[in-house]
C-alpha cells in the first residue's frame, strides 16, 4: 500500500515539473486608455496584456504587478491573462512613466514603458478663520485642493503680494498671515507639485476680503510742566497718559534710550540740562501695534562747557606752562559770571579749585586734564587735554654702520637716546654741514652715506648734530671712532728670478707695504696655490724645503684682508740647476762612452781585410802632418766638454767623428802639386809600422786627438818623399809663429 501511494506520489511531481516547462510566455504588453496624453479629471484605464503559449489542459496563474516610475502602485494574481487598473480622475500626481509585468512560475517578462501626462491643476480653495481682525492682529488661513494627492507648494499672497510659502505632504496646510497694512487686504493663494514642477502652477483660488479695524484707541498723550522753554537747572515733570490700557505697554523714550516703563498712565521728573533737550515719544504698544505722540523740549544753557587751554601749545621739561578753564553766561538774568566755580581735575582726580592752574613742566606733570564749572548746582566738564612735556634732545652718537674701508663708501648713524620726536639731524665733516635726516617715527633711523675716506685719521672729521626746537638749540656728538680698514698694496714676491741648486731650501717673502693685519698671504707656482698664511705683519715667507728640478718655474703671490680686493705680485721666475753629484756623474760618464768608442774604433779598424788596406795603400801617397779635406785615411776625434754645459745639466757632446780637415785654406793651396801627383803602387811589406801620429793643435780649445795610419810595403823612395814634405810642411807652420 505504501509502495503505491510512493509511486503515485512521484508520477504527480513528474506530471508538475511536464507542466512547468510546458509554457512559454510570448508577449507582455501596456495599453493606457483613453490616451497617454489627457486631461485632468479624465477617467483614465491601465491596462496589462500576457499572451503565453502552453500546452497544458488546466489553466496558468499569472500574477501581475504594476509600476509608476519604477515603483510598484498595484499587483494582482489572476488566472485571466488581461488585467486593468483604473485611474479616476486622473491627477497631474498620476504622470509619470508606467510599466507592467507578468510572472508565471519562475518566468517574469516586462513590457515597454509607457509615458502618461496629465495636464491641468484644480482650483484651490482659501478660508480664513475671521475676515475682521484689530489692527496688529494675525489671520489664520487654509487653502487646499481637495482632489489633488502627493506633496504640494502652497503660495499665499496680500494683494497679489507674496507673504508666505508653506510645503505640505497633503492636499491641504493652514497657517498664520500677519498684517503689515491697516487698510483692508485681499488675499489669495496657489500650489505647485512638488514631484512635477513641470506642470507649472495652479490658478488662483478664491479671494477672500480682510477687514482692518484701526486700534487708535491706544494711541497715548504726553505733557511736560512747567512748560516746553526751561533754562538749565529748572525741574520739569514729563506726564505720559493712555485712556484705553487693556494689555498694553506704555514707553517714554528720548533718541534710542527708554526713560521709563509702565503699564499704565506715567510721570517722569528730572533737572534739566542742555543737553536735555530734544524730543521725547510716548509710545503704547498693543502685539505688534504701535502708537506713538512726540513732545519737544527746549533747554537754554546756563552757561556755556568750560574749555581747558594750556600756554604755550607746546612745552618742554623744564618750561613754565599754565592751564586755564573759561566758561561763558548764557542766561544772565540768572547767574553773573562770578557764580560760576572753576576746578581742575587731573585723570579725573580734583588737584586745583580756580580758573589758571601754573605748573613747570615735568614727566610729573604729564597726564590727562580736565576742568569744571559749577553754578545754580549745575556742573559742566570740559573735554580732556592731554598732556605731555616733550623732551629736549641729547647729545646724539654717531656710529659706523658696517666696515670701513679706506676708498670705500661706507655709512654711518646719528642717533639720540633722549628727545621728543621730530628730530632733525645734521652730518659734519670738519664743521661743515654735509646732509640732514628728520625722523618722524621710532622705528625710524637718521642713516647717511658717505663715499669713502682716503686715510685713518679722516675718519674723526666727522660728527653729528641733533635737534627738535627744545630749549637749546642743538647737540653735537664726540667725534666718529671707528676701526679703519687700510687695504694691502700690491705685494712684491722676493727674491725675483734666481737659478738655485738642487736640494737646497727656497724662501719666498711676500710683502706690502701697508695693510691692517691680518693680512692673508697666499703663495702660488705655475697658478696652482702651494700655501696660505694669515699674519698679524706686512709680510710672510715660505720655505720650499729641498727643491726639486719640478719646481722650477713661474712664482707669484697675492695679499688681501677683511675680504678687501685681492692683488697680485709680479712673477718671479726660478730655476733649478742639477746638483753637484749629478754634474760629476755625467762628466765621468761622457769619458768612459768617449774611451769606449775610441776602443770600439780601434779594433773594427784593426779588423778590416787586407785588400781594402792594399787599396788604402794604392790611393794614398805621402800626406803632410795636417791632410787636406777629405782624405779617407785619417781620422779625427774630439771631445768638448765645457763647464757651462755640464752647469746647465747638458750631457757632454762628442767631438766630430769624421776625416779630419785642413787648418787652413792656405794650407790646401800649398800642397795642391804635391797631392796632385799620381803615385805608383809599390808591394806591400807587412814588416812596416803602422805610423800614428799625435799632435795637439793650439788652434782648437778643445782637446784634439789625431790618429794618422798610412799602409805598410811603400818603397823607399815614397817614405823619402813623404819625409821630405813633412819637413816642409812643418818649416811653413812654424814660420807664421
Amino acid at each position: 500500500m505504501s509502495v503505491c501511494l510512493l509511486w503515485l506520489g512521484l508520477s504527480a511531481l513528474w506530471q508538475a515539473a511536464d507542466t512547468q516547462a510546458a509554457f512559454t510566455i510570448d508577449q507582455v504588453t501596456l495599453t493606457v486608455l483613453p490616451g497617454n496624453n489627457v486631461a485632468s479629471g479624465t477617467n483614465l484605464t491601465l491596462r496589462c496584456e500576457a499572451k503565453v503559449s502552453h500546452s497544458l489542459p488546466q489553466p496558468l496563474t499569472y500574477s501581475f504587478r504594476f509600476l509608476q516610475d519604477d515603483q510598484v502602485m498595484y499587483s494582482k494574481n489572476t488566472s485571466a491573462s488581461v488585467v486593468e487598473r483604473s485611474l479616476s480622475p486622473a491627477r497631474v500626481f498620476n504622470s509619470g512613466r508606467y510599466q507592467c509585468d507578468v510572472r508565471i512560475y519562475d518566468k517574469t517578462k516586462t513590457s515597454t514603458s509607457q509615458t502618461l501626462r496629465v495636464t491641468g491643476l484644480q482650483v484651490p480653495m482659501l478660508k480664513v478663520k475671521s475676515d475682521i481682525i484689530s489692527e496688529g492682529e494675525d489671520i489664520s488661513a487654509t487653502c487646499f485642493a481637495p482632489e489633488e494627492t502627493g506633496g504640494l507648494n502652497f503660495y499665499f499672497y496680500e494683494d497679489d503680494q507674496e507673504v508666505k510659502r508653506v510645503s505640505s505632504k497633503s492636499n491641504s496646510v493652514t497657517t498664520t498671515l500677519a498684517m503689515q497694512k491697516l487698510t483692508d487686504v485681499y488675499l489669495h493663494c496657489v500650489y505647485i507639485y512638488l514631484m512635477h514642477p513641470d506642470a507649472g502652477f495652479s490658478n488662483k483660488s478664491n479671494t477672500v476680503k480682510v477687514i482692518v479695524q484701526d486700534l487708535d484707541v491706544i494711541r497715548p498723550q504726553i505733557s511736560i510742566s512747567p512748560n516746553a522753554n526751561v533754562v538749565e537747572g529748572d525741574r520739569v515733570q514729563i506726564t505720559c497718559r493712555v485712556q484705553y490700557s487693556s494689555d498694553l505697554e506704555l514707553f517714554l523714550t528720548k533718541g534710542n534710550t527708554v526713560l521709563r516703563q509702565s503699564q499704565s498712565t506715567f510721570a517722569y521728573s528730572l533737572t534739566v540740562r542742555a543737553e536735555d533737550s530734544g524730543d521725547y515719544v510716548c509710545k503704547a504698544e498693543k502685539g505688534s501695534v504701535q502708537k506713538k505722540t512726540v513732545y519737544k523740549l527746549n533747554v537754554t544753557e546756563l552757561f556755556s562747557k568750560p574749555i581747558l587751554r594750556m600756554s604755550p601749545d607746546q612745552v618742554f621739561e623744564g618750561e613754565r606752562f599754565t592751564l586755564s578753564c573759561r566758561s561763558a553766561v548764557r542766561s544772565s538774568e540768572k547767574i553773573k559770571k562770578a557764580d560760576i566755580k572753576y576746578a581742575l581735575l587731573k585723570e579725573d582726580r580734583h588737584i586745583y579749585s580756580g580758573a589758571d592752574y601754573f605748573a613747570t613742566a615735568s614727566l610729573a606733570t604729564n597726564g590727562k586734564y580736565s576742568c569744571m564749572a559749577v553754578a545754580k548746582g549745575v556742573n559742566k566738564t570740559s573735554q580732556q587735554l592731554h598732556l605731555k612735556a616733550k623732551v629736549p634732545v641729547s647729545a646724539p652718537v654717531i656710529r659706523v654702520v658696517d666696515k670701513v674701508i679706506v676708498g670705500r663708501p661706507f655709512k654711518v648713524s646719528c642717533e639720540a637716546e633722549n628727545g621728543t620726536l621730530p628730530i632733525t639731524y645734521t652730518l659734519l665733516k670738519a664743521r661743515v654741514s654735509m646732509a640732514e635726516r628728520r625722523v618722524d617715527e621710532a622705528a625710524d633711523k637718521a642713516l647717511f652715506s658717505i663715499n669713502s675716506i682716503s686715510s685713518p685719521e679722516e675718519i674723526y672729521s666727522f660728527t653729528c648734530q641733533a635737534q627738535n626746537q627744545g630749549p637749546s638749540i642743538s647737540s653735537t656728538s664726540q667725534p666718529l671712532t671707528a676701526e679703519v680698514i687700510v687695504p694691502v698694496s700690491k705685494p712684491v714676491l722676493e727674491p725675483q728670478d734666481v737659478t738655485v741648486t738642487e736640494g737646497s731650501d727656497l724662501t719666498l717673502t711676500c710683502r706690502v707695504q701697508k695693510g691692517t693685519y691680518p693680512i692673508t698671504f697666499t703663495w702660488y707656482h705655475n697658478r696652482l696655490p702651494l700655501s696660505s698664511q694669515k699674519v698679524r705683519s706686512l709680510e710672510g715667507r715660505y720655505i720650499i724645503v729641498t727643491i726639486e728640478r719640478v719646481q722650477r718655474g713661474d712664482y707669484y703671490c697675492e695679499a688681501s684682508n677683511y675680504n678687501t680686493e685681492i692683488k697680485s705680485s709680479y712673477p718671479a721666475r726660478i730655476g733649478v740647476s742639477l746638483a753637484v753629484w749629478k754634474k760629476a756623474l755625467i762628466g765621468v760618464f761622457c769619458i768612459l762612452l768617449l774611451v769606449a768608442i775610441v776602443i770600439v774604433l780601434t779594433v773594427f779598424l784593426k779588423k778590416m781585410p787586407n785588400p781594402r788596406r792594399k787599396k788604402q795603400a794604392t790611393e794614398l801617397s805621402v800626406k803632410p802632418s795636417r791632410p787636406k779635406s777629405g782624405d779617407p785615411m785619417r781620422i779625427s776625434l774630439t771631445l768638448d766638454i765645457e763647464d757651462n754645459t755640464i752647469l746647465n745639466g747638458t750631457p757632454c757632446v762628442m767631438g766630430r767623428n769624421v776625416w779630419s780637415e785642413n787648418a787652413s785654406g792656405s794650407d790646401s793651396d800649398d800642397h795642391t802639386d804635391v797631392d796632385s801627383e799620381l803615385v805608383h803602387p809599390q808591394e806591400v811589406d807587412p814588416s812596416k809600422e803602422v805610423l800614428v801620429k799625435k799632435s795637439i793643435e793650439p788652434e782648437h780649445s778643445g782637446q784634439h786627438t789625431e790618429v794618422q795610419m798610412s799602409t805598410p810595403g811603400v818603397s823607399e823612395q815614397a817614405e823619402g818623399q813623404a819625409a821630405l814634405e813633412y819637413a816642409q810642411l812643418n818649416n811653413s807652420e812654424q814660420e807664421p809663429a
